[in-house]
């Protein structure tokens, strides 16, 4: 279960990771509560697709607080399964965590940081709720060891719990990052820096656009192209017309293939204030582009704790203007972490992430 297939990092490899587990073994039902988003389209024919609302209403969560978990389970999940597998925090959680059958095994799916009581209870009545709710599941996956940590940390969590890093297409993607560019012309007179995500408030997309008008002053050509969609795109946008920075910082929409120009790019870079474990930075890896980040769940799993793979920085503007710079500037460090990033994409390979998943469920 997972509130919609939307154009989200989980929502993405939630799809990877269905699609590519053996159908010999397992039969396979998602269920979202709204059916939406781009994703539900590439889900591959022998996976059972079933939705609870058509369309998305406002205040659905208040709604759902109304009525007892075990009440909204009952009401909502219909047929019989082994296994059930919230695969976001919060309103999933809840749901099915009012599942009372001690034959059904219950998995929780943990890819946010849970830092605070007032982040873990989100989706909740209250804390004391959530903590109920998440302790009631026979088994805790989360995605980086960091966001285990905070987990752990929060809810004072002693249930079973481990850390399975997220299912991409590796192949797909170097597959699909080879198709030929026709709209975007990266020149060689700038230094072209891309990003991909949902253009929201947690991404950090703003103050990237302040770093990169302070590369401009520096003397540092460069040109950034985002590929997303999202509500903060108009306040930023309205910052690049008051600084005249229209045509060196662009919004370029969703994309199917965000790949090839990821590849194309002289650098990734990830502005987010928290990530669970950045999809886009592993892809960034998995074609071989030099990685700047800020400090967030996973980051130093995917980039090394010394900066071994890629350059991780402390989770502020100024860090993060800092390690932008070094990289586009140092001699020979772009070409030296382009060969490490390629290095480290392997780790990340499909068949590694879905078998370790599967042996986590045939284990449970």
């Amino acid at each position: 279960m997972i509130p919609t297939l939307g154009n989200g990092g989980a929502e993405k490899v939630l799809v990877n990771l269905v699609n590519n587990m053996d159908k010999s073994k397992f039969d396979i039902t998602v269920i979202c509560i709204f059916d939406t988003g781009v994703n539900k389209d590439f889900l591959n024919d022998n996976i059972h697709y079933k939705f609870i609302f058509r369309k998305q209403f406002r205040g659905s969560t208040q709604i759902f607080k109304l009525f007892r978990p075990e009440t909204l389970y009952k009401h909502f999940i219909k047929g019989s399964y082994d296994i059930i597998v919230s695969y976001l925090e919060g309103v999933p959680a809840r749901i099915l965590a009012g599942c009372r059958n001690p034959n059904i095994k219950k998995i929780s799916w943990i890819h946010c940081r849970i830092d605070s009581k007032a982040v873990a209870e989100l989706g909740f009545r209250n804390y004391t709720e959530a903590e109920r709710c998440y302790t009631a599941f026979d088994n805790t996956i989360c995605v980086s060891k960091m966001t285990k940590d905070y987990f752990t940390q929060t809810l004072s969590f002693q249930k079973p719990i481990e850390v399975l890093y997220n299912t991409i297409e590796s192949e797909q993607i170097r597959r699909l990052s080879a198709e030929e560019i026709d709209d975007v012309v990266f020149s060689e007179e700038y230094f072209n820096i891309c990003s991909v995500g949902k253009i929201t408030e947690v991404k950090g997309f703003d103050r990237l656009a302040k770093i990169h008008k302070r590369l401009c002053d520096d003397g540092i050509k460069n040109k950034v192209y985002i590929f997303g969609v999202g509500d903060e795109q108009k306040k930023i946008e309205e910052y690049l017309r008051k600084n005249h920075l229209e045509e060196t910082f662009m919004f370029m929409g969703y994309r199917v293939n965000p790949y090839k120009y990821v590849k194309n790019a002289d650098l990734y870079v990830c502005s987010s204030h928290s990530e669970g474990f950045s999809t886009s930075v592993t892809e960034a890896l998995i074609v071989g582009t030099p990685v700047v980040t800020t400090l967030c769940s996973g980051m130093q799993e995917q980039l090394g704790y010394h900066n071994e793979y890629g350059i991780v920085t402390e989770n502020n503007e100024e860090d993060l203007y800092k390690g932008i710079k070094t990289m586009l500037t140092k001699d020979g460090l772009l070409s030296y972490y382009r060969k490490q990033s390629a290095e480290r994409g392997k780790k990340f390979e499909k068949e590694i992430t879905v078998r370790a998943v599967e042996e986590m469920l045939e284990r449970i």
